[in-house]
């Protein structure tokens, strides 16, 4: 099984990948720094010399890669869910957690964080502020069709997002292992 997390720049899956990880004593891994280990380069270069296709099927390639795995935690690049193929190999392969936040919220991370926006290109040359409203307007649908869970990511820290995932996906497998038990019994 594994785990994915999805959302926007800056919704922290990253930081949330990482403690839940610990907690469950999984392995886990962040997509896009696993693009940037195979091609060489960070994914604003990618974006300047292979534009966003190039990067889009890079992307779909590693994850689909990752999702075979197993007992891993994995932290998706916000887009990932633009393919659809992607978004079907999430759900088959595990729970798939949207860290969800407001784009207000998003804005100031994002802005707050020097390296995210030296290494992760624009995607509409606008402001952050303006970028992140419009895009996450576009992607909002996919991340609600995709996620099994939602999470808000706003009003908690990565700890106890972490910890609700954790509780979360144990409820829901306990639950899980009942049903197939009333089953067994028939």
């Amino acid at each position: 099984m594994v785990i994915t997390l999805i959302g926007y720049r800056g919704c922290g899956k990253t930081s949330v990948a990482r403690l839940l990880a610990e907690r469950l004593g999984w392995d886990w891994i962040d997509a896009d720094v696993v693009i940037e280990q195979n091609a060489g380069q960070s994914i604003k270069e990618i974006f300047d010399t292979e534009g966003e296709p190039g990067f889009r099927q890079r992307e779909r390639e590693t994850i689909h890669q990752l999702l075979q795995q197993d007992q891993l935690i994995l932290a998706s690049g916000g887009g990932a869910i633009l393919n659809e193929q992607t978004r079907t190999d999430m759900q088959a392969s595990g729970p798939v957690v949207w860290l969800n936040a407001p784009a207000e919220t998003l804005a100031e991370r994002i802005e707050a964080d020097a390296l995210s926006q030296s290494q992760r290109p624009s995607l509409t040359g606008k402001s952050i502020s303006a970028e992140v409203a419009e895009v996450l307007e576009q992607r909002e649908p996919l991340y609600r069709e995709t996620a099994t869970v939602i999470i808000d990511a706003a009003a908690s820290s990565p700890e106890q997002i972490a910890r609700k995932i954790e509780q979360v996906i144990t409820e829901q497998q306990q639950h899980k292992h009942s049903e197939q038990d009333k089953g067994n019994l028939s």
